[in-house]
Formats: C-alpha cells, structure tokens, sequence
C-alpha cells in the first residue's frame, strides 16, 4: 500500500501504509527498503533538512484492512505526525491525537513559520483546532530543538 512517493536528497522516499513504514525504493534492483516502522497507518510525508514527517492514522478493521501486516503488528494504532531522523531510522518527536482525530491524509512542513492559524469562521472547524502548550516544547528531543540564535518550529 505505498503513499506519498516524493523525491528528497536523491532517492524516492515513500510511505509503506500497510506495514506502517517509510523507507526508500531503490531503482536498481526495484524494491522497496524500510528505514523505520512507526505505529499507525502512513499518509502523508514532507521533509525538511534529514527529518522527515509523516503522517499516521488510525486505520480501523475492516473488510479493507484485515490482515495486513500493520495490523497484525500493532493491536492499536496511533494518530498524529511522527518525525524521524533520515540518518538512523529513529524517531525524534512526535505529535499523538488521542481524541477526535482518527485520520491523517497530508502532512506540509512551513520553514520559517513559528505560528501559523487558521482563519476560518466555522465553529464546528475551530472546536476541532489545537494550541500546542509552551511546556510540551520543552519535551523535544535535542535533533528538532533550535539553537541559540534560531527561531522556535
């Protein structure tokens, strides 16, 4: 089940959502090569330096999604965007929705943007809208945290 094919640093990375992965497809021999395994259903993927984000949803069982690997793997799947390091495979920070949310389908990294909204008038829309609290930031991991002298993601 691959999603999200995109080009970065030279290779065609791409989201594997049946077995929750990412990885890259190597031309030569025609196969696909994970790098890391993250626990939810992969949709949607941006970069940005040697990070990578990935959005996870929470696919439910289904007639669709029965027997797929993924499933077997994990009895519980996670929603939200997971960021993980191009270099080791590990990954590095994480935003987890444990609420209403069930579905990720696109993930678009914003350089430079320290804090972007959403304009919109729509009450039901709002209600479903998040402030990430100034303490969780201080939870990142050291590879996303900026540096003296740099702006905050």
């Amino acid at each position: 089940m691959p999603h999200s094919p995109r080009w970065h640093q030279g290779n065609l990375w791409l989201l594997e959502s049946g077995t929750g992965t990412i990885g890259t497809v190597d031309r030569v021999a025609g196969c696909y090569e994970p790098i890391a395994a993250v626990p939810g259903f992969t949709r949607g993927l941006d970069f940005h330096g040697n990070l990578a984000f990935l959005g996870l949803s929470q696919v439910r069982e289904s007639a669709v999604f029965s027997g797929i690997p993924l499933t077997e793997r994990l009895s519980e799947r996670t929603c939200g965007v997971w960021v993980v390091d191009l270099s080791t495979g590990r990954t590095v920070a994480f935003l987890k929705f444990e609420d209403a949310v069930q579905e990720i389908f696109a993930v678009q990294v914003l350089p430079q943007i320290r804090f972007p909204d959403l304009i919109n008038d729509d009450p039901q829309i709002l209600s479903d809208s998040f402030v990430l609290p100034d303490e969780a930031l201080n939870q990142l991991s050291d590879v996303v945290r900026p540096g003296k002298g740099q702006e905050k993601m």
